[in-house]
């Protein structure tokens, strides 16, 4: 395979060949002063695992990778990573651990590696990055996140985060078997595991008055969290029985105008922009296709982050904190914030577990 010359373009330029390229929204990020490709001792490696052997080595030409795995009625699937990570232990362990899912995974994908601090070149078209300026302009906030291509070079579908093996194994069948062109991701969850009508959906934290406009909850003093759940959802039960009732969640909370709403629900709201719609197709347009999905808005009805993928107490947490802090307004990595978080928490004395 021959590699591409290096050529550097103006932002204005990469930004629209990537938006062509990846239908994705690409944020620019400032230079920070803290050396990377590390991770701080608190850390550093305590979920390593190396990853399975049929994974791709490539020269990390990305047009040339779709190109390769289209000729072999595959799809390119790009792994972000970093070492430390324990969410990806668990996707390299408990996922593709499971041989009916590497075996779907090989049959659908070429899988390509990209290490969110590393120095490696990556080339698309004309324009080359380092693995870690590439992870900037697709704004990966956490790892894993995989993102799927086509066979014309487009980003069709992403995962940020980790999700368990079940809903794994319906993102592979979705993409692998190119349903994407016909439905939604929700639509399709919907036919493959429809959701009973019994069940409990967890409305004890909603604190806002008016629940038919969302408007309403917006204040200068508070963001507001938008949680997107169903009623059979071991990660939503998980998430409330204990994430949220430990004492640091339940302090971050307080900080919060929070709403819980059933993602399948036919009933009509009024959307923090603004936007009168019913709650399935604004969770259809916001691209929920993880429960519980946790979404954060400021005082004029902007989304500024979100969670929707398997998180336990520790990073959830630091999503509160990240959001209520304002430090998203500083500091664009999501990451660097965890690891100073866990680095402060530990000069403290305080133990970081980050798998409890």
């Amino acid at each position: 395979m021959k590699k591409s010359s290096a050529l550097f373009f103006s932002p204005a330029i990469l930004s629209a060949i990537l938006i062509v390229s990846l239908c994705l929204l690409f944020i620019a990020f400032p230079a920070d002063a803290r050396r990377e490709g590390a991770l701080s001792p608190a850390l550093e490696n305590p979920g390593h695992v190396d990853k399975p052997e049929w994974f791709r080595l490539t020269f990390l030409d990305l047009y040339e990778d779709i190109d390769e795995a289209a000729e072999n009625r595959r799809r390119l699937m790009l792994y972000f990573y970093q070492d430390g990570c324990p969410y990806c232990k668990k996707l390299l362990q408990d996922n593709f651990g499971q041989r009916s899912i590497a075996e779907k995974t090989q049959k659908y994908f070429d899988v390509v590696a990209i290490n969110i601090w590393g120095d490696q070149e990556v080339t698309v078209g004309e324009t080359v990055y380092t693995e870690k300026s590439f992870a900037k302009a697709l704004n990966v906030q956490y790892t894993p996140t995989l993102i799927f291509f086509n066979e014309k070079r487009k980003a069709v579908f992403r995962t940020n985060g980790y999700y368990p093996p079940e809903r794994f194994n319906a993102v592979l069948d979705f993409v692998g078997q190119h349903k994407e062109t016909r439905l939604s991701f929700q639509d399709y969850l919907a036919k493959v595991s429809p959701q009973p009508v019994t069940g409990k959906l967890h409305t004890e934290l909603d604190n806002i008055a008016d629940r038919e406009d969302l408007t309403r909850a917006l204040s200068p003093g508070k963001h507001l969290l938008v949680m997107f759940e169903q009623k059979q959802c071991a990660p939503c039960d998980e998430l409330h029985l204990d994430i949220l009732k430990r004492d640091v969640s339940r302090e971050l909370l307080k900080h919060f105008n929070i709403i819980v709403l059933d993602m399948w629900s036919n009933k009509t709201i009024v959307t923090p922009g603004g936007k009168k719609m019913k709650i399935l197709d604004w969770a259809r347009q916001a691209g929920i296709n993880y429960a519980p999905g946790m979404l954060y808005f400021n005082e004029k009805g902007k989304e500024v982050f979100r969670s929707d993928a398997y998180l336990k107490a520790f990073h959830t947490q630091s999503v509160m904190d990240y959001v209520a802090s304002g430090s998203y307004k500083t500091q664009a990595d999501f990451q660097r914030y965890i690891d100073a978080r866990a680095e402060h928490l530990r000069q403290q004395g305080i133990e970081v577990r980050l798998m409890e």
